[in-house]
């Protein structure tokens, strides 16, 4: 090909390219100024006149443009139809090359003249391609064959086109910058050529047809695992020339004939993504061009698909598949697995703004809708993405320079092909009109890949199933034993366990694996979602705001927060609030039953609240506020400091207690790697079911209604929605202070053994890796540029200070610890988070606080209290307090014996493991154990009343 015909073609594609480019940008300017009727007819003629000018082209330069316009053609659920219909011509044939020229190339390739080899050779190509045409024929022994081969001068055409398509990415991604595809042109220019080498195809067909147990037929049909598929006997290769087994079948495209045949049109695509998930997960080894044009279905009953042309191929390794399988179970409930997958396979986000490319993966995942359903689709799901994108670029507004940055800093081209062949069987789909669930059908091979690299299948043999951490006592040796038992039965995930006695740590461990589809092991420093233990912090910082001296615990709220004095609410105190007796138990649940992320609105849900209007006149009734406990506490705060909540909580107990980094309410950017992801104990899920203990109910005549089984169901079914609810960032960061906690155990286990001495902080641990409060409590990105960086006193800590944004929900930036910086161990040793001598006694509702709480009610002021007997005598009392969450996670302290503990764990359930850690470490250190942990029972403290809540 000369260097003229090079110019004419270059110039005829960036002459399409651009005129399409233009006649759309036209019709958008039009859009804005015509009728929905015109509108509609306005943009379908200009796809019927482009899709025109795009196959003209196509067909007049081949090549790598007809490979692409078959892709495009597979596209329904994306392109408009006029684009189809004109495109899926060139998925049948293109105009065949003379067979002079096909008759040349056997005969230089195969080193024998064609009547040598054949003794039929039919003359009309069965198929011509972009790259190839091919011909059946039969061999001197018999066989039925097809001859593959390959156009001549085709190579130098590749080449070219790839290059003019690489110049026309580079300048679409300069003009329109959020639609940068310059990975998948990459990768294409690396793959693209090998397609030219038949020799490299030949071994992959056989390579696939192994993997894929074709001809042994060994695998058992009734596993999920199962592929029932043909793929062509490899007959003779050479670089030009490839000779296949015949194999008679209708092409996939074909509709009618598939009708005729009386095809189950379904079945046979789930069997086509069966292949391929069986490729990608278990053999790592996979086709990635599956358009139509490369499938026939076999003419005999059961019609089974058969698969050709694996010219383009993808080898993977085994980390690959193990990040891909991650990326795929996690898609659906699990962002911070999906992060952590996206890390594994080289795909860097923006950290800042994570969340518009984890919603391309989403999309991608979606479950496949025919054509004619697939584009009002597409139009909901853009106006999802245009609606999440404003938070995005709300997040962005400050950082101008990077406001239109691509959110992928790197993607790794494993992952494009990946891709691709995701969307191509997305084709396939809309093409036949099915619906696939790709999550089920491709699920049993992703798990299988994922589960054998998990963690757990060491626990048998090794103990490498817990952290390598220094062991601190005797007692945190045995329980470190019990962990092991639990992890064997299955009934931990990942879990954290955290103990001070006498103001020392006596254990930290962690131990297991982040997450169902997260198997990276359990650190010291990973952040567990807490629940309602989070209450237990919320109600700390309304106890310090009291002893500072911001209001007391008898102040009426709506002379601290005017907008709350309505609907009888006028004479609801603090103290109410912190005891669970405002009667606004029910503030808002309802509302988040219709619409759960209505809780992420901050400014929304202290409005509702301040608002509400109690069920019950405020002191006469304690009932557990579930969620509006953290909205009434958050206003209060905020009322009367007149500062951010999440300000206050660092000001009162984060840089204090020096826990930087490891414990949040609603988390910042930039900690999602640490995050340990939600998932559910399905046997617990069961015994939640059976349950059916009954739940009153006040009439409005003022009778009582007994709510049994029904309503628990209820409750079963919301408690399935709480994994995938709360493992989503949107939740995670959404300041919610009754049950959005984050934080490692050694967080909260140190917040609360400053409880246990009235306030007074312990000394800093030195033994833990990474140490406590080594990571910035809000970490600082490259794209973000810091300013007024100061050298603080103490060594080469850095300290960054920045200006606080107005109406912002941010905390102040100042006073962050760097990473690098370790304070003195003696830095707050005299230190103490309270000034007030009674603090035990106002957290418990004991003494002279005793007449602001509920008679025998569970709860004191803010804390649940737990009762115990005295290790001398029999005499039961209140002698601990602390918070459980729903799912197993908790913290308490028992100030009579300076001990305090705080347990994480990830796998949601009734919190028997939970019960079973607290009984062996108080038997071992000789404490009195509270009533509620007690031998009886198979689930924690208060998990029917936390169960209530929903």
């Amino acid at each position: 090909m000369g260097q003229g015909s090079n110019f004419r073609r270059r110039l005829k594609v960036f002459t399409v390219a651009l005129t399409i480019y233009l006649d759309y940008k036209t019709i958008q300017k039009k859009d804005k100024w015509i009728t929905v009727d015109k509108r509609n007819d306005l943009w379908e003629k200009a796809h019927e006149r482009n899709a025109n000018r795009l196959l003209s082209a196509i067909i007049e330069l081949e090549g790598l443009w007809v490979k692409l316009g078959q892709y495009l053609s597979t596209r329904a659920d994306v392109l408009p139809d006029a684009y189809i219909q004109l495109l899926k011509q060139l998925q049948d044939s293109l105009p065949p090359r003379p067979l002079s020229e096909v008759y040349q190339t056997i005969e230089k390739e195969l080193g024998k003249p064609k009547s040598e080899i054949f003794t039929d050779f039919d003359e009309t190509p069965l198929a011509t391609a972009s790259i190839a045409q091919v011909h059946r024929s039969r061999l001197k022994d018999g066989r039925d064959v097809v001859v593959k081969v390959q156009h001549k001068g085709i190579k130098d055409v590749i080449l070219q086109d790839l290059k003019n398509a690489r110049t026309i990415v580079e300048w679409i991604a300069w003009a329109e910058p959020q639609f940068d595809f310059s990975p998948v042109i990459d990768e294409w220019c690396n793959e693209a050529p090998r397609e030219l080498d038949f020799n490299i195809e030949a071994e992959n067909t056989r390579k696939v047809a192994r993997n894929l147990n074709y001809r042994s037929r060994q695998s058992d049909s009734s596993t999920a695992n199962y592929v029932d598929v043909l793929i062509p006997e490899v007959i003779q290769s050479a670089e030009k020339v490839l000779v296949l087994e015949y194999m008679d079948g209708v092409r996939l495209n074909d509709k009618a004939a598939l009708e005729a045949l009386g095809v189950d049109k379904q079945g046979l695509v789930e069997s086509i993504t069966r292949a391929y998930a069986h490729q990608i997960y278990i053999d790592g080894f996979f086709n990635g061009d599956p358009h139509p044009g490369n499938f026939l279905v076999s003419k005999e009953p059961p019609f089974r698909p058969v698969l050709l042309d694996f010219g383009l191929t993808k080898s993977i390794s085994s980390n690959m598949k193990q990040a891909l399988a991650k990326m795929f179970l996690a898609s659906a409930e699990d962002y911070a697995a999906l992060l952590s997958a996206f890390t594994e396979m080289g795909l860097r986000l923006r950290l800042d703004v994570p969340e518009e490319s984890m919603s391309a993966i989403n999309m991608l995942f979606r479950q496949s809708t025919p054509a004619k359903e697939s584009l009002e689709n597409m139009k909901t799901l853009n106006k999802e993405r245009e609606s999440n994108m404003k938070s995005v670029k709300e997040k962005m507004q400050k950082y101008e320079k990077s406001a239109h940055r691509n959110p992928v800093d790197a993607f790794p081209s494993d992952a494009v092909i990946f891709m691709r062949v995701l969307n191509l069987l997305r084709g396939l789909s809309s093409l036949l009109d099915v619906h696939i669930v790709y999550l089920d059908i491709m699920r049993p091979f992703a798990e299988s890949t994922l589960m054998a690299g998990n963690v757990r299948n060491e626990l048998a043999e090794n103990s490498g199933w817990i952290f390598d951490s220094p062991v601190h006592s005797q007692v945190e040796t045995k329980l470190r034993h019990l962990l092991l038992e639990l992890g064997r039965q299955q009934y931990i995930t990942g879990i954290q366990v955290c103990a001070y006695k006498d103001g020392k740590v006596i254990i930290d461990t962690a131990a297991g694996i982040l997450g169902k589809y997260d198997p990276r092991p359990v650190q010291p420093d990973s952040l567990f979602s807490v629940f309602s233990a989070t209450k237990g912090v919320t109600a700390g910082l309304v106890h310090w705001m009291v002893d500072k001296g911001k209001f007391s615990l008898a102040d009426i709220v709506a002379n601290l927060w005017p907008d709350f004095a309505v609907n009888g609410k006028e004479t609801c105190k603090v103290s109410h609030v912190l005891n669970h007796t405002a009667g606004l138990h029910n503030a808002m649940l309802d509302v988040i039953k219709e619409d759960p992320y209505l809780m992420c609105n901050w400014e929304e849900s202290l409005k509702r609240v301040a608002t509400a209007k109690p069920e019950s006149a405020p002191g006469s009734e304690q009932k557990y506020h579930s969620l509006s406990f953290g909205w009434l506490c958050g206003g209060l705060i905020e009322q009367a400091s007149g500062k951010k909540f999440q300000e206050i909580l660092e000001e009162a107990f984060i840089r204090p207690l020096d826990i930087n980094g490891e414990l949040y309410i609603g988390i910042p950017p930039g900690v999602e790697s640490r995050l340990a992801s939600l998932s559910l104990d399905m046997q617990d899920m069961q015994k939640v079911v059976s349950m059916n203990f009954p739940r009153i109910s006040q009439e409005e005549n003022g009778s009582t209604k007994l709510e049994g089984a029904t309503a628990f169901g209820d409750i079963a079914e919301a408690i399935s929605a709480l994994p995938s609810l709360f493992n989503m960032l949107f939740i995670r960061r959404a300041i919610i202070p009754a049950a959005n906690g984050h934080c490692s155990a050694r967080a909260l286990a140190r917040y609360y053994a400053a409880l246990a001495t009235g306030g007074v902080i312990p000394p800093r641990p030195s033994s833990s890796e990474p140490p406590l409060g080594s990571h910035p409590h809000v970490p600082v990105f490259p794209s973000r540029e810091v300013k007024n960086k100061k050298k603080s006193k103490t060594g080469n800590c850095v300290r960054s200070s920045r200006k606080e944004e107005k109406k912002t929900t941010e905390p102040k930036k100042d006073n962050v610890m760097n990473g690098s910086c370790l304070h003195d161990e003696s830095e707050n040793a005299s230190a103490s988070l309270f000034d007030r001598t009674d603090i035990h006694q106002a957290f418990l509702g004991l003494g002279q606080y005793e007449e602001l709480v509920h008679p025998d009610g569970k709860f004191g002021l803010g804390f649940r209290r737990y009762n115990a007997k005295r290790i001398v005598g029999s005499k039961t009392r209140k002698m601990a307090f602390g918070h459980s969450g729903i799912g197993g996670s908790t913290a308490l302290c028992d100030p009579n014996h300076n001990f305090a503990i705080a347990i994480t764990v990830n796998k949601m359930s009734l919190g028997g493991a939970t019960r079973k850690i607290i009984q062996l470490v108080y038997s071992e250190l000789g404490l009195p154990l509270p009533d509620e942990f007690s031998t009886s029972g198979e689930s924690g403290p208060d998990m029917q009343l936390n169960l209530r809540g929903l």
